[in-house]
């Protein structure tokens, strides 16, 4: 298994300044290399406390590749409706080399009409804005003199400048959060997947990625080129009673932030995003404990939490894990703890030695073996 940390804020100008925020979330990338995680991850989202602090993973994934030489670089996600897929291939396969080919792209559709109403671009559109900007950033990475004729983009012919530092590009990730139909575009096409496990039952979540692997393999696609990504909200302490009752608080204040943020779904409906009118609801009745015991939070003792990580390779294989260590405003110190026990006494019983040196290269496979959805539900971060 790989692991690594999932920088979405939930916090705003009234909880501290953006400037605090980002000078905490830059040392925490820096302390995940030291201590050895694979990734650091964020997101791409708009105006609210819930992923607001993170218009722009590019910048912010760039200003850590600038303190950083070995940990990977992941978008999680940025979205393609949002950008003109030139600009969009262009600035990634520029942080691309700036990291010195540390990138790993993930996208997504999105999934707040308050955002789409902002861009001007009608959610029923999402789907296939999605589709064709990830498909124009794929050719403009890999191929030359590029003529893409699409429904929403047409340009062309057009080289991209700089080319990416990895070739033919970097690895792609799609965020799926409860369409099965996805994962299994996902498996066609040969990207990655990624996936919030707090959203689903892990029978629906087995039974998503289940499809992903399956439709990879019908598509001919190696296993091995696989990867399947779980993001968990995460808190540790040594004392596992300390633990909930603090995780319980940050995942609170987290409900709170992301219930504003989806409160326009109580009047909105999209083609696109069958069942989502569901989520004020599902979001106001989020029971933390009930997602800690069924396998959605990482929360708890060092001991607890080696428990709860064994499960999830039960249920899901060798996949790729992020922790959100900051959900909540989550203090500093305490992101730092999380980390500190996570990377010490967890992350050793599930990955090679050298991959934990802090020295070492990245390592870890993904698993071709792996066993999701219902509306989404509250202590949920979701990322598209």
């Amino acid at each position: 298994m790989k692991f690594g940390i999932n920088l979405f804020p939930t916090t705003g100008p009234a909880d501290k300044s953006a400037v605090a925020h980002f000078d905490d979330a830059l040392r925490l990338a820096v302390l995940a290399e030291e201590l050895g995680f694979h990734h650091v991850k964020t997101v791409e989202h708009y105006f609210f406390d819930y992923g607001g602090y993170s218009p722009d993973p590019v910048t912010f994934l760039a200003a850590a590749a600038a303190r950083t030489r070995r940990i990977r670089l992941i978008t999680g996600a940025v979205i393609p409706a949002f950008t003109h897929p030139v600009k969009l291939a262009g600035q990634l396969a520029m942080l691309d080399n700036l990291s010195h080919g540390r990138l790993d792209v993930g996208f997504a559709r999105g999934f707040l009409p308050d955002e789409f109403a902002a861009f001007e671009i009608p959610m029923d559109e999402s789907r296939e804005r999605f589709e064709e900007g990830v498909e124009a950033c794929e050719r403009l990475w890999s191929d030359e003199d590029v003529v893409f004729r699409g429904r929403f983009h047409t340009f062309g012919p057009v080289t991209l400048l700089p080319r990416p530092a990895q070739r033919p590009r970097p690895k792609v990730l799609v965020a799926a959060s409860i369409t099965p139909e996805s994962c299994e575009a996902a498996g066609r096409a040969g990207r990655g997947l990624m996936l919030v496990p707090s959203i689903n039952k892990p029978e629906r979540t087995r039974e998503m990625i289940d499809l992903y692997w399956s439709a990879r393999a019908e598509a001919g696609h190696d296993p091995a080129g696989g990867e399947i990504h779980l993001s968990y909200s995460s808190y540790l302490h040594e004392d596992g009673a300390t633990a909930r009752e603090r995780g319980r608080g940050y995942s609170a204040y987290t409900n709170s932030k992301m219930v504003e943020a989806v409160s326009a779904w109580a009047h909105t409906r999209s083609g696109d995003y069958d069942g989502y009118q569901r989520i004020v609801a599902k979001v106001n009745s989020a029971n933390f404990d009930k997602q800690v015991d069924e396998g959605k939070a990482l929360v708890g003792s060092p001991e607890q939490v080696r428990a709860q990580v064994r499960q999830i390779r039960e249920w899901y294989g060798d996949c790729t894990v992020s922790l959100q260590v900051i959900s909540g405003n989550m203090p500093y110190e305490e992101s730092v703890r999380t980390m500190r026990l996570f990377a010490q006494e967890v992350m050793p019983e599930f990955t090679a030695p050298e991959f934990t040196a802090p020295e070492s290269a990245a390592g870890g496979t993904a698993a071709a073996e792996a066993a999701g959805a219902e509306a989404p539900a509250g202590d949920a971060v979701l990322t598209g």
